[in-house]
């Protein structure tokens, strides 16, 4: 059985991403933090990990990008999911029982507009799947949760209130993690990277303009520690063909002072 990393505790999104790609049976290993998701791949407790790289709502999440760059992982795949979260309790449990609600404080946001219906105290936690096992574990009659389907399964709480996020349409990428072998499936049609420019006037606009016949996806700068006021640069790329990739990978590395790629691979659904 794989064992796969992912950053928060079994039943989480992470955990329902890492089952989209590689089907449920696998062996989950929860982490605290990215980094110790992508140490857990780097070191060999892992086989691959999964790590959220951006959401259509909140954006991009700048310090996994150093985290790719750092730990020199390679981009395997991605996942595109739903969020969708839940109001979970005990199961005989009604809505007039509850007196507090207890989440991660990105679901507590997320489901603002419900949750300014209720008198509820609100109360934060470290993560949605943690809060749901915490119930159930401890018998929590007046405290609901808000987390995944997967973890009410898990946990054996009941959904009684089900997708109360304000905004019904909300996705987050996933990256899929794994030890740099520099191979490339046979169907990849997505590629991962970043580059350095000069920091002079005009020169992201030349490294750009390398780029043609295929689809820039996403442009991402994030600063460079060491070197205040100059940037990074994260782009995917998107392709029918490989020789195209290729191709304006060329064009762009004559142009471009650093140039890493994280990963070639099959774009996610």
């Amino acid at each position: 059985m794989q064992k796969i990393a992912i950053q928060g505790y079994e039943g989480s999104f992470h955990h329902i991403a890492a089952n989209m790609y590689f089907g449920s049976y696998i062996d989950i290993l929860p982490c605290d933090t990215f980094r110790a998701v992508a140490a857990a791949v780097k070191n060999g407790d892992a086989y691959m990990g999964l790590m959220a790289i951006e959401n259509s709502i909140a954006g991009s999440i700048i310090p996994n990008y150093s985290i790719l760059q750092d730990e020199n992982l390679q981009v395997a795949g991605e996942v595109y999911l739903p969020i969708k979260q839940n109001l979970m309790v005990l199961p005989d449990v009604e809505l007039e029982d509850i007196r507090e609600v207890e989440s991660h404080s990105m679901a507590l946001l997320q489901c603002v507009d419900y949750l300014d219906e209720h008198p509820w105290k609100l109360i934060e936690s470290e993560d949605t799947a943690l809060s749901a096992k915490h119930i159930a574990e401890k018998g929590l009659r007046h405290t609901a949760a808000i987390a995944s389907e997967l973890a009410a399964e898990m946990f054996g709480l009941k959904i009684i209130a089900p997708e109360i996020n304000t905004i019904k349409n909300n996705y987050t990428r996933f990256m899929v993690l794994k030890r740099y072998d520099h191979n490339i499936a046979k169907d990849a049609n997505k590629a991962s990277l970043y580059f350095k420019t000069d920091h002079k006037e005009g020169s992201l606009l030349r490294a750009l303009s390398c780029l043609y016949g295929i689809n820039l996806s996403k442009l991402q700068s994030y600063p460079i520690p060491s070197e205040p006021w100059h940037y990074l640069f994260h782009i995917d790329l998107e392709f029918a063909c490989l020789d195209d990739y290729i191709h304006n990978l060329n064009r762009l590395q004559e142009v471009t002072r650093e140039m890493h790629v994280y990963g070639v691979y099959k774009s996610g659904k």
